[in-house]
């Protein structure tokens, strides 16, 4: 009894520890720490591939998108008179002694070729004007300078070339954008339309986005029956119609695109079939390349196999006696297959036209061998500009829409489906 009412004895829980004493929580967390530093590891080669190859060039090109020192840092002089008097004023006597010096400055130093290729960018054919004045502001203008430089060439009082040349006199601007929507500088500088007949940018943009769109709509038409069959097929059979599918990937696209040349051209293979059917006389041979038709038939059959392996993925996970659960419920073919079947394939379907899609959007070589005038897509004049005019920061600017606009449609979708509802399988 005196036991019992002795007071009970204070019994703590001791914290858990490991086998060598420590506390168990701090040994848990520094396992933990471990595990997330190996894992950092495993996948810092896959990071930094991605950073350097992927990240930094998009960067890069953002920069180069809106920096363009050809002229600034080479004409220093005649920059910092476009500086000092706002837009719309005249060129007077001082702005022509600061371009005689600058031309001369350039010539010797051999940098007028960059000075005159980016005013050229805004005004073509002024290149040899800037290369040829250099060679004769070598032995020195004498004033007035703006009477000796007009005599050199009358192209030096063109207004037009004075505002290329204030546009291009800050190294940071925003007119390859604005010329990349179609939009230019007036002399006091607001924005404004350009010219008619240099408005081609947005034309193609919209060319792009329509023709991806309906690319993608072409290849859901004839690829989802496909898929189908491939999902119901015996696996003998379906293995056999598959390697079918993947064909084209062993071929070279530029073989391809070749083929289709072969095929559509006047004189090809489906003009002759249709002439020596009856359905088309000799003298009215179908024009279906070198236009929209050519670029839309063929990027179909290339991105094709895009569309139906995410359907076919997604499709033979499909129980079939789903749809025949809907049947003996007393619903026809068309109903089970729009309630049941279609639904059940809206995650390949989504991921398959998302992938057609984003590769047609920035797909080059073969409207650039089939498209002809009508069927070019923006992304040939990005590829024009890196090539033939050497307009970087032009092709920049344009790449930046597109990468933008893609990732604006991105969003898009994002909000009206769910990429969390995208599957392959």
């Amino acid at each position: 009894m005196a036991g019992a009412s002795g007071a009970a004895p204070d019994v703590t829980a001791a914290p858990l520890t490991t086998a060598d004493g420590r506390p168990l929580a701090r040994a848990l967390a520094r396992s933990q720490a471990r595990a997330r530093r190996r894992a950092f590891l495993l996948v810092l080669p896959l990071l930094a591939f991605v950073i350097i190859t992927f990240v930094i060039p998009i960067g890069q090109m953002l920069h180069r998108s809106m920096y363009n020192d050809g002229f600034a840092a080479h004409m220093p002089q005649v920059s910092a008179w476009f500086h000092e008097n706002p837009p719309g004023t005249q060129p007077d006597e001082t702005a022509f002694a600061a371009l005689a010096a600058d031309l001369k400055t350039a010539a010797d130093d051999r940098t007028i070729g960059i000075v005159g290729t980016r005013i050229n960018y805004d005004v073509p054919g002024t290149r040899s004007l800037f290369t040829s004045t250099g060679r004769k502001a070598k032995s020195g203008f004498q004033p007035p300078y703006q009477a000796a430089l007009v005599e050199a060439d009358p192209k030096w009082g063109d207004p037009q070339l004075w505002r290329a040349m204030r546009n291009a006199s800050t190294a940071y601007t925003s007119n390859f954008y604005l010329a990349a929507l179609d939009r230019t500088r007036d002399d006091q500088g607001k924005v404004v339309m350009a010219p008619e007949r240099q408005q081609v940018y947005v034309m193609l943009f919209k060319r792009t986005l329509l023709l991806s769109l309906l690319i993608t709509f072409t290849t859901f038409l004839l690829g989802f029956p496909i898929a189908h069959l491939l999902a119901t097929l015996p696996a003998r059979k379906s293995n056999l119609l598959m390697i079918l599918v993947l064909l084209p990937f062993w071929t070279s696209l530029l073989v391809r695109t070749t083929a289709w040349m072969v095929l559509l051209q006047q004189q090809g293979v489906i003009n002759d079939i249709l002439v020596w059917l009856g359905i088309i006389d000799s003298n009215g041979r179908l024009q279906m390349i070198y236009n929209q038709m050519g670029t839309i038939i063929a990027m179909t059959h290339i991105l094709l196999p895009f569309m139906i392996l995410p359907l076919y993925s997604v499709m033979r996970t499909i129980n079939p006696s789903y749809v025949r659960a809907a049947r003996s419920l007393g619903a026809t073919s068309w109903t089970a297959f729009r309630r049941v079947y279609f639904p059940l394939t809206l995650p390949g379907l989504g991921a398959g036209a998302l992938l057609v899609f984003i590769l047609a959007v920035g797909y080059y070589i073969t409207p650039a061998l089939v498209g002809g005038s009508t069927g070019q897509l923006i992304s040939n004049m990005i590829a024009m500009h890196m090539t033939e005019t050497l307009n970087w920061s032009m092709a920049a600017a344009l790449a930046a829409i597109l990468l933008g606009a893609v990732l604006v449609l991105y969003w898009i979708y994002d909000r009206l489906v769910g990429i969390d509802n995208l599957k392959l399988g």
